[in-house]
């Protein structure tokens, strides 16, 4: 098998592109964490699931770059996947549970907002081309924290109770186009899972590490 690029989930990423030399770039697992409140418009913090296990109230939680924990409302830290389906040590997200009237993806490149699409409306899909307020959010959030991020990403914003948000960062060679401009999507993904040579200084900082490596290396 030969290739230079790829656009898939995160696990099929971690056995095939160390064997491709592929460097998959993505955000810090705790970016969300960083932003100051008026960007997120919600608390959210990163704890080991084990401690997650220990709440007492719902909240919405998620696995910061992976799908390990389904993104959902949990009535309960009990709810979550218990220590024998996964490792106590795993980080998630734990955020207020909100609702957002819109959300937007933004495919930024280099500094920029290349592209992007509406993808859902009070939850629900709903597909259309990003409003102007939404692509102002994003151009105003790469110029306060694009130094946070790798040159090619993905970040999804909404509208929360009149405001806009950040609502995550995701790896543009895991994520769903929607109606965004299919080749300036691809720039972005070509971008963001390239030859490990091509990397360069300033996005080897993002470059994932293998879960299955993480894993070995902590026995």
């Amino acid at each position: 098998m030969r290739a230079d690029h790829l656009h898939a989930g995160p696990s099929f990423a971690d056995v095939v592109a160390p064997l491709l030399e592929i460097a998959p770039l993505e955000a810090e697992p705790g970016w969300l964490t960083g932003l100051p409140r008026e960007l997120t418009r919600r608390e959210i913090t990163m704890v080991a699931i084990g401690e997650a296990y220990g709440l007492r109230r719902p909240a919405f939680i998620k696995s910061p770059n992976d799908k390990n924990i389904p993104a959902m409302i949990y009535t309960d830290g009990s709810r979550l996947p218990g220590p024998d389906a996964v490792d106590p040590r795993t980080p998630v997200l734990v955020s207020d549970i909100v609702d957002f009237t819109a959300e937007y993806r933004l495919h930024l490149l280099d500094g920029a907002v290349y592209t992007g699409s509406q993808y859902a409306a009070h939850g629900r899909l709903h597909l259309g081309p990003p409003s102007t307020d939404a692509l102002a959010f994003g151009a105003d959030l790469i110029a306060g924290y694009g130094h946070t991020l790798p040159s090619a990403i993905v970040v999804d914003v909404g509208l929360l109770d009149g405001w806009w948000a950040v609502i995550e960062a995701n790896a543009a060679w895991a994520s769903g186009a929607y109606s965004a401009d299919p080749d300036l999507v691809l720039d972005v993904v070509l971008r963001a899972a390239s030859p490990t040579a091509s990397v360069t200084a300033r996005d080897r900082q993002f470059i994932r590490r293998s879960q299955l490596t993480a894993g070995l290396s902590d026995r």
